[in-house]
């Protein structure tokens, strides 16, 4: 089971990334895969690219010391497995809503060596109550979801709650937050906010912002504020979607980071 300075995390592809490399960073208590359920199958076809899922800090089966206590410390922690899983050379990242935050300080920090990045249902805004978001609601919900009890995650954040999308969560949201360490979910959460710069300057690859127009726990329209400092950014809000927008919208997913991959590999 590798690990990279006390991160454990999980590689797939050719070591020389011979189309190129990317980090995928997922959301906050959960773990890699979140983001290997939705994104390996794209990759099926495109075998190429190296991809490197990072556990961040207290998550999954990553270790937090005391002294990690706050999001500048997973950012750190970040920037030295990235240094060191990849000491030179390009690399394209990838993050999905608290993992979404810490991708834009990647690439704020590194703007040269980042080729691309790609944002699901991402943090903008890292303290709750300043987000710009909808009360939650649920547009479809098949006899399956319907029967199973009130009160869980999934039926406080799904928006399409159906037994594949429920089948789905367990499999790649589940097994995530059963593992995450509490006392450092704790810490982490008392310093939510990171200190770290976002967007010092416009960032010119290829990105790709992904929200779900649904989504209660980090909404759309804080996103638009960002999109002059990404020029070549495709902005999609997907109908139907709320923070598990690549698990209800599974096919306009696989469109979008496809159509963001092949930006990457054809920058021009």
């Amino acid at each position: 089971m590798p690990f990279v300075n006390d991160l454990h995390y999980v590689s797939y592809g050719p070591a020389t990334g011979e189309t190129g490399t990317i980090v995928l960073l997922h959301g906050f208590q959960l773990d890699h895969r979140a983001l290997t359920g939705s994104c390996e199958p794209v990759f099926a076809t495109r075998p190429g690219w190296r991809r490197i899922y990072l556990d961040l800090p207290g998550m999954g089966r990553s270790t937090a010391p005391d002294a990690v206590h706050s999001t500048d410390d997973v950012f750190a922690a970040v920037q030295n497995a990235v240094r060191t899983l990849i000491p030179d050379g390009p690399y394209a990242v990838c993050g999905q809503s608290y993992g979404g935050y810490l991708a834009r300080g990647l690439v704020a920090a590194d703007p040269g060596r980042v080729t691309g990045m790609a944002l699901i249902v991402p943090m903008i805004i890292a303290t709750h109550a300043s987000r710009d978001v909808d009360p939650h609601v649920v547009l479809h919900r098949d006899a399956f979801a319907a029967a199973l009890p009130a009160g869980a995650d999934f039926d406080q954040e799904m928006v399409v709650q159906t037994e594949e999308t429920y089948r789905r969560i367990q499999a790649e949201e589940a097994p995530g937050l059963a593992l995450a360490d509490p006392g450092a979910v704790a810490r982490l959460q008392a310093a939510y906010p990171g200190t770290f710069p976002l967007e010092p300057a416009p960032f010119n690859g290829p990105s790709l912002f992904l929200l779900g127009r649904q989504d209660s726990v980090t909404g759309y329209r804080d996103a638009w504020h960002l999109l002059a400092d990404y020029p070549r950014a495709t902005f999609a809000v997907l109908d139907r979607a709320g923070h598990g927008a690549q698990i209800e919208q599974p096919s306009l997913f696989t469109a979008l980071l496809t159509d963001w991959l092949d930006r990457i590999a054809t920058p021009h």
